[in-house]
């Protein structure tokens, strides 16, 4: 055989083993929705952690200050669920909308100055609608002002372990000193189904109903991959797509963060690959359902 014909088939030789070994390395039905970053390296986190545990399974950028978007209103969640638990609140108990909150820009339920909307309602505009004017009505109640309010939600990061997150805002939207990391977000949806599980289910929800229209959501991994049950989405231009997904089946129990993606599809996907590689299986009860409204 000449040296030629040697080395190309030594060649197709090197290709055939890499097919086999990343073949047998991956076991999603997508390899390169893992292997392919889905945003730019200045933007993008990921991390899933197994929640039973807290064992770290996936880690890149996970430490790395990124802007949280709308993952913001899972703390504004969690004071108001902690109100709940201590009988502060009720889910009946109305809350005013000021003219601040009113003033917020979309996403929002447009209330006028003067407006109330009660803590159930609130509840499934901050996790399904992810209403802007919703958020500071209630950090405004439960705070006295947004301002003050931001603060209890930073101090509440650092008691549950929140160690590189700062609040300014409730809602998420865009201020420069507000950062977070994907571990901390994974932190946050952890203490969020340990410490109210009784409201855990309002993560699930994909729509509502409000002054008779139907609200639906935006967090379509609820509708795509059965066994995911939350928790929350976000986007500035200044983030890219954001995702905390919490799953729950088979007898595992994963909390997933997804920072900085170029699209909402691509986080979506990226999200899944990364559940598909965990979990060591193809997510064969995948139903590719989207929601009409678009993904924030």
């Amino acid at each position: 055989m000449s040296p030629h014909l040697l080395s190309s088939s030594f060649k197709l030789l090197v290709v055939a083993a890499l097919i086999v070994f990343v073949t047998g390395c991956t076991t999603t039905t997508s390899p390169e929705a893992v292997l392919t970053v889905p945003a730019a390296p200045q933007k993008y986190a990921a991390i899933v952690v197994d929640a039973h545990t807290g064992q770290q399974l996936f880690a890149e950028n996970a430490t790395a200050e990124r802007y949280p978007a709308s993952l913001t209103k899972m703390m504004t969640l969690y004071l108001l669920f902690e109100a709940l638990q201590q009988g502060r609140v009720t889910r009946t108990t109305p809350i005013p909308v000021s003219a601040h909150a009113a003033s917020q820009p979309p996403t929002k339920l447009y209330f006028k100055p003067g407006q109330t909307i009660d803590v159930d309602t609130a509840i499934h505009a901050l996790t399904v609608k992810s209403a802007n004017d919703v958020a500071v009505a209630v950090a405004e109640y439960l705070g006295g002002s947004e301002e003050n309010f931001a603060a209890r939600m930073t101090a509440k990061g650092r008691q549950i372990g929140m160690r590189n997150t700062v609040f300014r805002n409730a809602s998420g939207l865009p201020d420069p000193a507000q950062h977070t990391t994907a571990r901390d977000m994974a932190l946050l949806g952890m203490a969020l189904r340990k410490h109210f599980p009784q409201y855990y289910s309002y993560f699930s929800a994909t729509e509502f109903v409000f002054r008779g229209k139907r609200i639906r959501g935006h967090n379509r991994m609820l509708k795509k991959v059965a066994g995911v049950d939350g928790i929350k989405t976000g986007y500035t231009r200044a983030s890219g797509f954001n995702i905390a997904t919490s799953y729950n089946a088979g007898g595992r129990s994963l909390v997933l963060v997804v920072m900085g993606a170029d699209s909402s599809r691509k986080r979506e996907a990226h999200c899944q690959a990364l559940l598909q590689r965990v979990l060591g299986k193809s997510l064969d009860d995948t139903r590719l359902v989207y929601a009409d409204q678009p993904a924030l």
